[in-house]
């Protein structure tokens, strides 16, 4: 069962009114990198390349087609008991870009981060509503303690 937005917004750090929906919340655009060198996923380990973080100009990124990494604005806290999702607003969507993200397991905790897949040249306004995080009941038998757990927190 997916869970309200009230719910979703509850376990949100610097959410709005705005940001609050009827089946999940809104996520803002925090900051916009680009991979400067070769990554590595291995069967037991992975090496994340060097990314420059995009300056934007008056508050908007320009970005032409390529692929991105976006990080949300809002500190996430998976509850136990449940599972995240993260979908594109159908804004992006209808300005030829994609977001693609992974599931968000329960326990996690941080500012997370995704793929923006610009199709066409856009503009982004820093604190946009990027991206919309959904809630589900879910049933396991542990909490995430991986690598990613605090990620992009001053402290966690």
């Amino acid at each position: 069962m997916f869970r309200s937005g009230e719910f979703v917004a509850a376990h949100i750090e610097q959410t709005n009114e705005a940001q609050v929906q009827p089946n999940g919340v809104d996520l803002t655009l925090s900051a916009v990198f680009e991979q400067v060198s070769p990554g590595r996923v291995r069967r037991d380990d992975k090496t994340i390349g060097d990314r420059r973080e995009r300056d934007p100009e008056d508050g908007v990124y320009r970005l032409d087609p390529g692929g991105y990494i976006v990080r949300y604005g809002e500190h996430i806290c998976i509850p136990p008991d449940h599972v995240g999702f993260l979908y594109p607003r159908s804004s992006l969507l209808r300005n030829s870009c994609m977001l693609d993200t992974a599931v968000w397991d329960a326990g996690y905790e941080g500012r997370g981060e995704g793929l923006l897949e610009v199709h066409h040249t856009v503009e982004l306004e820093r604190d946009a509503r990027i991206a919309q995080l959904v809630l589900a009941v879910a049933a396991h038998e542990t909490e995430y303690d991986g690598s990613y757990q605090g990620e992009n927190l001053d402290s966690c």
